[in-house]
Parts: C-alpha cells; sequence; structure tokens
C-alpha cells in the first residue's frame, strides 16, 4: 500500500494529507486521500511499521546498554560512543514515529466517522505505544494539536507527563469500546489486523500491559500507593494482560523475496539484497555476563562467528574500542539462530528467518511487568512465581532447546536462584533477569529501565571521545523540530542531555 501521506508538516516533521480546492472537479471517491482511506486499508501498514521501528531503529541503545557493540572492521562513531548528542542525532526516531502516528490518527478519525469502534480502540492503543516511545526519549512533545493541521500549523509541545495521563485514559477508553465492540461492524478486521486476526480479546490484553507499562515507568514518581491505584483500576476491567505465548507481533506473509523480508532479520541478519550486517557484534560485557552463568541464552541471542580463530566461536567487542584486531567475521553477530555451526536445529533464537514474524510487545516482558508490579505491591500474586515464569518464557521465546529443563536449571544458579543468599534483592533481580531477557528487542525500554531503576551497572563506553560523559538521560529534538518550528521547540529551554530528565526519571 502506498503511503498516504504527502507533505511535510513543519511543526512536527511529520507527512500529513492534501486536496487542492480548486481541482476537486473531477475527483474520484477512490482517490488515495485521508477521507477515503478505510480503516482496513491504513491498518496493515502501521502495524508492520511500527513493529520495525521498535525492533530496528533503537539499535543505539542497544549498544548504549552493553548489548552490542561496533566490529573492529568499522571505525569509531564518536558522538555515539562519546555521548555526544546533538540534534541529528537519532532524528530519525521522531520524523519516522510522528509519520507512523499520522497514519494511525488517519485510522483512529475515520474510523469514528464510519463507527468503526474497534478500530478505533486499536488505533488508540497504537498511539499509546508511539507516543510513549517520543516522551520516554525527548519528554515534552506535540501531541494534542500534532495533527490538527487547520489551527496548528507550528505545533506546540505538550508536558511528558500530561501525555502519559491521556494515554492512560485512553487505553481505559479503548477497553471499553474493545469490550463491547462487534467485529462484523468493522470492516475487513480479521483479514487487516496482522497481529491478532480480529481477536479482541488478545487487544485487551495488549492494551492493558501497555497501559501495566506506563505505571511501571513512572514507579520513582507515583509511588507505590499511586500505582497501585492506577493498576486496581485495570484488574477491575477484567481483560487481563499478555501471558506465556501471547507475543504481540506482526505477520503480514514475511518471506525471503526482495522487500519482504522480517525487518528484524533484513536489518541485523541478511538483508533481501544478500546483503550482512558486518557492524553490530556482540558486546564482551554481556556476552560473557551470560558465559560467566553458564547460561545458554547467549548462544540464542547472538550467532557463532564466521570465521572462528584460535577455538573462539563466540567473540565480541568492548563498547567504543577502537582497535581492529579482529573482523566482524571473526566475531558474533546480533541476530542468534541457535548453536553449533552445523545444528540441525536452526531457525531458533532471537533471528528464526527472514519470514520471521516481527515482535511489537513480547510475552515476556508482559511477564516481567507483571512480576515488578507484584514485587513492589501494587499487583496482587506470587513474586517468585511470577518472576520464574518470566523467566521461562524467555527461554521459551527463544525456542532454547529443551527450555523447560534449560530454564529450570538456570534458576538455581547463584545469579537466578530466587531464594539465593546473594539475591536478597528482590527487584534487582528481576529487573537484571529482565535486562537478560530483552536482549535486542527493544533498546528504548531497555534505556528507560536503567535511567528509573539504575540496573544494570553496565560498563560505560571505553572511547577516547568520552571523557567525563555518562550515557544520557534523553535525546536532544531534531534539527528540523529548530528550523521550522522554533518559536514552539526553544521555549522548551535548553536541552542537556546529561542533566535534562524524563519527567518520570526521579
Amino acid at each position: 500500500m502506498k503511503k498516504i501521506l504527502t507533505i511535510i508538516l513543519l511543526a512536527t516533521l511529520v507527512f500529513t494529507g492534501c486536496k487542492e480546492e480548486f481541482f476537486d472537479i473531477n475527483d474520484s471517491p477512490n482517490n488515495a486521500i485521508e477521507e477515503n482511506m478505510t480503516p482496513s486499508l491504513v491498518l496493515p501498514r502501521a502495524l508492520h511499521r511500527m513493529a520495525a521501528l521498535s525492533a530496528t531503529n533503537y539499535d543505539v541503545y542497544h549498544r548504549w546498554l552493553g548489548y552490542w557493540s561496533r566490529s573492529g572492521t568499522y571505525g569509531p562513531n564518536t558522538d555515539e560512543e562519546g555521548y555526544n548528542i546533538t540534534s541529528t542525532f537519532q532524528r530519525t526516531s521522531w520524523l519516522d514515529m510522528y509519520d507512523i502516528l499520522k497514519d494511525v490518527d488517519v485510522i483512529e478519525k475515520n474510523a469514528v466517522i464510519r463507527n468503526e469502534t474497534a478500530y478505533v480502540a486499536i488505533a488508540k492503543i497504537l498511539k499509546s505505544i508511539g507516543f510513549m516511545h517520543l516522551v520516554d526519549q525527548y519528554n515534552n512533545v506535540p501531541y494534542s494539536k500534532a495533527f490538527d493541521l487547520a489551527n496548528n500549523l507550528l505545533t506546540p509541545y505538550d508536558k511528558g507527563e500530561d501525555i502519559y495521563a491521556d494515554l492512560i485514559h485512553q487505553l481505559d477508553t479503548a477497553d471499553l469500546m474493545l469490550k463491547n465492540a462487534v467485529i462484523a461492524d468493522n470492516l475487513d478486521l480479521t483479514s487487516a489486523d496482522i497481529m491478532f486476526k480480529g481477536n479482541l480479546a488478545k487487544w485487551r490484553k495488549l492494551g492493558n500491559t501497555q497501559r501495566l507499562r506506563l505505571i511501571i515507568h513512572q514507579s520513582e514518581k507515583m509511588g507505590n500507593a499511586g500505582m497501585k491505584t492506577e493498576i486496581d483500576k485495570i484488574v477491575a476491567n477484567g481483560g487481563g494482560f499478555l501471558g506465556a505465548g501471547e507475543t504481540a507481533e506482526v505477520q503480514p506473509k514475511y518471506g525471503e523475496d526482495v522487500g519482504k523480508q522480517n525487518p528484524y532479520w533484513n536489518s541485523f541478519k541478511i538483508n533481501d539484497a544478500g546483503g550482512l550486517d558486518n557492524f553490530n557484534r556482540a558486546n564482551n560485557y554481556f556476552l560473557h555476563l551470560l558465559m560467566d552463568a553458564s547460561d545458554p541464552r547467549y548462544k540464542y541471542f547472538f550467532s557463532e562467528a564466521a570465521s572462528p580463530t584460535n577455538g573462539e566461536y563466540y567473540y565480541g567487542f568492548d563498547y567504543g574500542y577502537a582497535g581492529d584486531d579482529k573482523s566482524a567475521a571473526q566475531s558474533s553477530d546480533v541476530t542468534g539462530t541457535g548453536p553449533g555451526e552445523y545444528d540441525p536445529e536452526r531457525g531458533l533464537g532471537i533471528g528464526k528467518g527472514p519470514d520471521m514474524a516481527q515482535w511489537l510487545f513480547t510475552s515476556f516482558e508482559s511477564l516481567f511487568l507483571q512480576a515488578e508490579a507484584i514485587q513492589r505491591g501494587v499487583l496482587a500474586g506470587d513474586a517468585k512465581t511470577a518472576y520464574q515464569t518470566a523467566v521461562r518464557e524467555s527461554f521459551r521465546w527463544l525456542l532454547v532447546i529443551n527450555a523447560d529443563q534449560e530454564a529450570t536449571t538456570h534458576l538455581t544458579r547463584p545469579v537466578a536462584n530466587w531464594d539465593g543468599d546473594s539475591n536478597t534483592d528482590k527487584l534487582k533481580l528481576i529487573m537484571t533477569q529482565k535486562y537478560i531477557s530483552m536482549c535486542g528487542i527493544n533498546g528504548l525500554e531497555t534505556w528507560t529501565d536503567y535511567r528509573r531503576t539504575g540496573i544494570p551497572n553496565v560498563p560505560l563506553s571505553v572511547s577516547d571521545s568520552r571523557g567525563t560523559k555518562v550515557i544520557p538521560l534523553r535525546l536532544v529534538y531534531p534539527q528540523e523540530e529548530y528550523q521550522y518550528n522554533e518559536a514552539n521547540v526553544t521555549a522548551e529551554g535548553t536541552i542537556d542531555p546529561q542533566q535534562s530528565k524524563i519527567f518520570w526519571d526521579n
């Protein structure tokens, strides 16, 4: 489907449709303009693009947080590895997400007109994910007026805290809509929904889990009492959370053909033109964190070196290291496909193949969120059981051979044993194992966890360009905002990524 967006919105740097009234005498009702785009036509692309962005656009955070590193084949990236954040750094995180959110906004508005309430609810859920991603990187961003072109060509910024509050409210509304929606009243929903095939019960679970994530992000700001009040509301709606085997993932028939590959595979393994990603390699910190603990998942997060030397089949780099003593071919890539160079069990791990579904929200992340909430005393349940269930789900999701047995063994090891003498800090234990499970999944979420909890204590870049800087607290607004929305972005004041915080970061 062709992109429906045609002109640049100066305020928010997104695209929007345009209709020139003096040429509308012979307008066809089939033209690809916003008014004619049914939700069923727009939803598949929106789902695909949001999942793809979540999986591929946040690789810098994988590197900051100790998962990945640059191979010795490439020269240093002094801005990234020195934490020198400018208005051009990671700018596509802003531009691409607003572009996607414009599509989602079209879905919502046209679904309201057509009284297709399931589509309205789905759009609200997707908006909550997209705007959360923006707030978690930039804090205050255009929200309430973001797509009101008629009255706000230069779009004002909303406070991150207010955005979060409204997203939670919108998710509450979405759940009520889904609870009462009739699939037959929503045109082609079962085919257009390339994630849940029109299963509204699963959409309710995703909405509730996203709502839980928004609340957990504010753990250090809201306090347990405030969190419990909001989580009680989620529990009361009866929709539940994503559980074991319920990863929210899109599948528009990915395959090996050009232009049809799974986005993660295409970006970090072998693209549809046969090219290899020789940039992203295993980080020594994370690789040895798992290897030293006899955690078999390192073989599923990373692949064996194409040209191992001295018996080193799994080899990584220190983040920011400028040497070239090892090439990409002599190190482990970041798309693990199962253990063993000639292992017949291929298609395992994080990289299951070009035709694999693309995750948007994994089952194990949901389970770790629930475990954290239980441990904090804001959700009913047994924290130990929830924690162990989350760890087991990570092994299952990676398709670890003999996953249940391997997970059970892992849970007895000192690094993961709930009852171990060294694991008295249960929250730290939960967050550490969540950190391990999230390798390569969504670096933004791991960066968020790191900022709000300080877990894990990952090593800083060894680049000489770093000086005294540490992992940034936020990004700087993109250059386009300073060019085309100057008054509104300037009103946000001077942004210092080393000092300026996201609202939930106490």
